[in-house]
């Protein structure tokens, strides 16, 4: 049974990956937060980005180092 669903998670990450690559998200862009993030959200979101789900991140801030 965990083998099954390793299987699947894997296949899910690999759909995502092929929809943030059709949307060209992995092709030489900007890199910032922003971009990364929404990479990323639409690699989790897999094939939900197929069913209409378009995420994206539009403001991220990271942490500043304290002083």
């Amino acid at each position: 049974m965990p083998r099954i669903i390793s299987i699947l998670v894997l296949v899910w990450l690999v759909i995502g990956v092929i929809a943030a690559g059709q949307r060209g998200y992995l092709t030489d862009r900007e890199q910032n937060c922003a971009t990364l993030g929404t990479i990323a959200v639409t690699m989790l979101a897999g094939p939900l980005n197929y069913m209409g789900v378009n995420p994206k991140v539009s403001d991220c801030k990271l942490p500043e180092p304290s002083q």
